[in-house]
């Protein structure tokens, strides 16, 4: 289970600890950032989250099997940097390039993606990485090492608020049906009053996401980021923290994908614990292998082949 550091950060509260520990006790966990050792040490003590407070508690550092600093993302998934090891006391790095054997609760600087593959023994498939960049972390570590991915979308808990709340306003725009028309018909129906009402009902929809509009839609259509979420991203969810509601050994089952006329035939299915579930599937040439998962609601889980 590979966190970038500013997916952690986005959610200083007191079950982060928690839920590291309980990741570590089913897998292996990694921090991969950007920053630089110091600032990432700083930063993590300023939260506030119980990383010394309660008497079962530890370093930050104790919660990771493997911390990776100054990674440059997105080089580092591609040809990345020398791998050095950093000394925690001073912050600098040590002389030379690291080629020795994992070391717990050490700190490197650089490396790439295939690098941290070997030192934690694994292969790219079994490594869920936690991101909160469409493009730097999930892009391109789903493109260049097929890793599975999880995307930390903040801006998610509004558009739930604003769907559930605005639920109404798709029964109030108007539908037109041609009843007793057909090709012989002449009659040449006036829709003016119903495309304002479409107008005005879709504008007052869009407000209520604030000036931005929404993340997701733009009108009756997705935006490039949901069309890249969709694509790219296995899970995603407004905070990684709804892990803990799920245990690591569930699996989303995902709905056949409809066109649009079959669509009018299709029921929704109730696939997890929680309502707002929608899961894309993905079929091989073996039948259906691992299914990605689409999470539009607040509790994701973490898939385990």
């Amino acid at each position: 289970i590979a966190l970038s550091s500013m997916t952690w950060s986005h959610f200083p509260v007191p079950r982060v600890p928690l839920l590291l520990s309980r990741m570590k006790d089913h897998g292996k966990v990694f921090l991969a950032t950007n920053s630089d050792y110091n600032y990432t040490d700083v930063t993590a003590l300023i939260f506030p989250v119980p990383w010394q407070e309660a008497p079962q508690s530890r370093p930050w550092r104790s919660h990771f099997d493997l911390i990776v600093v100054d990674t440059r993302k997105p080089l580092f998934f591609a040809e990345g940097t020398v791998l050095r090891q950093v000394n925690t006391d001073t912050g600098k790095l040590r002389i030379g390039t690291y080629t020795g054997p994992l070391q717990h609760c050490a700190v490197y600087s650089g490396g790439s993606s295939d690098l941290v593959c070997d030192l934690l023994g694994v292969k790219g498939k079994d490594i869920l990485y936690i991101g909160d960049h469409i493009f730097g972390d999930i892009l391109k570590s789903k493109k260049r090492q097929g890793w599975r991915t999880f995307l930390v979308v903040p801006e998610l808990a509004k558009e739930l608020q604003v769907w559930t709340e605005k639920s109404d306003f798709e029964h109030r725009c108007p539908l037109f049906l041609p009843r007793h028309l057909d090709s012989g018909s002449n009659e040449r129906p006036d829709i003016s009053s119903i495309k304002k009402r479409i107008q005005k009902v879709t504008h007052e929809m869009d407000m209520c996401y604030g000036k931005m509009g929404s993340l997701f839609r733009c009108g009756s259509r997705q935006t490039l980021f949901a069309n890249q979420l969709m694509r790219y991203a296995d899970l995603y969810a407004a905070s990684f923290i709804n892990f803990l509601y799920y245990p690591f050994s569930y699996l989303f089952r995902a709905p056949p994908t409809l066109v649009c006329g079959q669509g009018i035939l299709g029921q929704e299915m109730d696939l997890g614990p929680e309502k707002g579930l929608r899961i894309r599937q993905v079929q091989g040439a073996k039948g259906y292998q691992w299914l990605s998962s689409h999470v539009l609601c607040h509790f994701p889980h973490l898939p385990y082949p």
